[in-house]
């Protein structure tokens, strides 16, 4: 269906009948990958890239130095050709095109050939430019579209326009509510919401809505700063001041996932192609953007296969995300996982740290510390356990390694760091001598302190399956489920004994728990016991400090369980990708109190906005805690005046109720009174509706019940 003009679709509808002022134009949704003609907003950026797919340069690339050969050499040269460039890609049926001289019949020394895909075009530029078919003749392939932008170059240097500068908005205008309240985004059909968690009135306040906002899901920047947007086109970031404006867009057709830096940076595209040939792994394309300018800083291109190493999760096989962000905040280097290697990134350059990847046989899995430029790999057991399994922390950019530890008889090992970068628990799956079992350990590494010292953990019952595994955010404490389900049980261990910092101990150990996941509030201290999916939402909020539980709850069904940034608040939730009944969130207080619920119909996500790390020293912060009092003063006053607020809509409510009732009572008597003399004639004259003012009489009734006839004497017998 060709576009058509608001004139022609009104004309259409006048004939049909339809009255386009009564249609919810908001509520049409278009099939999947179908726009109707319908063009987006986000249509205008990729136009011109567009433009040169629908004519088919996208797919066509230009080799260049070939040999020049006469009319009898040319049917070998084009086999040549033809036979380098099919074993990447379906060559189109006449996509092969050798331009010959007129005059002397000899070749012109390039080819175009044309792709049945973009993806395969930019594949055999990438491993055939440098192609050395011979001593004198040393490929040079180019884009066909790449022509196309060079020849736009104007022949004069003209100095860039120079813009006058325009003050941006304050994009972290949000931090300064008053009320000190946290937002959060959800999605629920078609809509994509933004509220303020006004927990005082036990509500959400609305901030910005928008329907069909995005074509999957949204996602929050680590800071905060930015919500994104996926799009068959690219990615987008809104933000500002008082609303949600459109700040940048990424182009990269059908991304599928994105991921940003830890400081806000850079943003990560993916995408995922079809092969023309089934046998052919996927084609992946993963594009850095500079989140402020938009500018693409790297691409990485290649099969599915070289992408799929080492992890779990994502899509097609492939780990997500690829990249993993270190060294802080600073977004100054980035790793993906490779066979026999680690290849480590800077983003000065977007090229390889000492340009070469870090070896590392076999190596399976890696993970940045959350604070530091320092990794954590593990290679396992090879040779059939002559050569143990390690794990190594390695300093960049230097790659020194800092520690190792060879472990014996691993099955598997998991990689978790404490949020501050202090301390690095490995779990460690162990074969029994008979290797028809495991069991499992932890290797605790202290990173901060001289020499890295490691410390071995065994449980109590070191057969015992482990759960989950959490550490506490910015503390010395982590949790451990452990045991058999339905009731494992669920224990804590601290970093510092009580005698000796340097020790780990066991505080305390709860027996027989519905739970199957740990959430740590982000500033520790409290702990949500969750039991979902199975155990059907049960929830046990518990002070780690004090060792007491405070609440136990259940949002039955619930799927995902997010703490707001400041530890204040709790939200609960139910998905429809996981259940179709009771789709919505709950917002509970830390201690586990129920403050508000909501229910919503295909209730797809729910996410906290984040907020960046405070601007106040660690020992401002401790003043503030040792002084809370003085400080919470203002707030439990303005929380009294929201109690009293709220208490007076109760009593103004509770007024309009019987305000209503008495009017219907009144409403009700004046209709009695006009039925009066309807109830008289009713009642053959008698005038009065008092019940005492009535004589009961009892009066005898005889009724026929039943007759039957009965012979005694039939006659003619003997």
């Amino acid at each position: 269906m060709g576009e058509i003009s608001l004139n022609e679709l009104e004309a259409r509808a006048d004939a049909a009948g339809i009255d386009l002022s009564q249609i919810d134009l908001d509520s049409i949704q278009l099939p999947p990958g179908d726009d109707f003609g319908i063009i987006s907003d986000d249509e205008d950026v990729y136009q011109e890239e567009q433009m040169d797919f629908d004519y088919g340069l996208g797919n066509t690339i230009v080799v260049d130095n070939l040999p020049v050969v006469p009319k009898e050499k040319f049917d070998k040269l084009e086999g040549v050709v033809r036979k380098i460039y099919s074993q990447i890609g379906v060559i189109k049926e006449d996509g092969l095109w050798m331009p010959v001289d007129p005059d002397t019949h000899k070749t012109l020394g390039y080819c175009f050939i044309e792709y049945n895909t973009p993806q395969e075009a930019e594949l055999a530029k990438e491993k055939t430019n440098g192609y050395k078919l011979d001593r004198a003749h040393i490929f040079a392939v180019n884009m066909i579209e790449d022509f196309n932008r060079f020849m736009k170059v104007p022949d004069e240097w003209a100095p860039p326009e120079i813009r006058p500068y325009v003050p941006g908005e304050n994009l972290q205008n949000w931090l300064t509510d008053e009320k000190a309240r946290d937002q959060f985004v959800i999605r629920a059909g078609s809509d994509t919401e933004v509220f303020w968690n006004d927990a005082r009135h036990l509500k959400p306040d609305p901030v910005y809505k928008r329907a069909y906002w995005t074509e999957s899901y949204v996602q929050w920047s680590p800071l905060g700063t930015y919500l994104a947007t996926v799009h068959r086109q690219g990615a987008a970031v809104w933000g500002g001041a008082s609303t949600f404006n459109r700040l940048m867009r990424y182009a990269h057709p059908q991304v599928k996932l994105i991921d940003f830096s830890p400081g806000e940076k850079y943003l990560v595209t993916y995408s995922s192609h079809e092969p023309s040939n089934p046998r052919d792994a996927n084609r992946v394309v993963i594009n850095i953007f500079d989140v402020r300018t938009g500018k693409a800083m790297r691409d990485f291109k290649g099969s599915a296969d070289e992408f799929a190493i080492g992890g779990t999760g994502g899509v097609a096989g492939v780990s997500w995300p690829v990249f993993k962000w270190g060294g802080g905040k600073d977004d100054k280097y980035f790793a993906k996982i490779g066979k026999n290697m680690i290849s480590v990134y800077e983003t000065e350059s977007f090229s390889l740290v000492d340009k070469k990847s870090l070896k590392a046989e076999s190596v399976v899995d890696f993970s940045w510390s959350p604070t530091d430029p320092i990794l954590a790999l593990f290679v396992p057991e090879l040779g059939g356990g002559n050569q143990p399994a390690r794990v190594s922390l390695i300093q960049i950019p230097s790659k020194e390694e800092l520690r190792q530890k060879n472990l014996f008889s691993v099955s598997d090992c998991k990689l978790y760091w404490q949020s501050n970068g202090d301390y690095l628990a490995v779990k460690v799956d162990r074969y029994t001598k008979t290797k028809k079992s495991t069991y499992t350990g932890f290797e605790l590494f202290r990173i901060k302190e001289r020499d890295i010292p490691i410390e071995v953990l065994e449980l109590d019952n070191k057969n015992d399956k482990i759960i989950a595994f959490a550490w506490e955010p910015k503390g010395h404490r982590f949790a451990v489920i452990h045991g058999d389900s339905p009731r494992p049980d669920v224990s804590f261990y601290s970093m510092r004994s009580a005698h000796n910092t340097g020790r780990v101990s066991k505080l305390t150990t709860l027996k027989g728990k519905q739970a199957n996941a740990l959430f740590w509030s982000p500033s520790g201290r409290y702990i949500i016991l969750a039991g979902l999916k199975g155990f059907n939402g049960q929830l046990e909020f518990y002070n780690v400090d004090e060792l007491e539980t405070m609440a136990t709850a259940e949002h039955f069904t619930a799927t995902d369980i997010e703490w707001d940034p400041t530890g204040r608040y709790v939200a609960t939730s139910v998905t429809s990708v996981h259940h179709e009944m009771e789709n919505g969130f709950n917002i509970w207080s830390f201690n586990g109190k129920l403050l508000y619920r909501i229910l919503k119909d295909h209730f797809f996500q729910f996410l906290w906005r984040p907020r960046p790390a405070s601007f106040l020293s660690p020992e401002k912060e401790e003043e503030i805690a040792k002084n809370l009092k003085k400080y919470s003063k203002k707030y439990e006053a303005e929380d009294q005046d929201v109690s009293l607020l709220l208490s007076e809509q109760d009593r103004e409510k509770r007024r309009m109720l019987k305000d209503e009732w008495e009017k219907w009572v009144s409403e009700w008597k004046r209709l009695h009174e006009e039925e009066k003399l309807l109830r008289q004639m009713l009642r053959d004259g008698e005038a009065s509706d008092e019940e005492e003012e009535y004589e009961a009489k009892e009066v005898e009734v005889e009724e026929l019940l039943d007759v039957s006839e009965e012979v005694l004497f039939e006659f003619g017998q003997e």
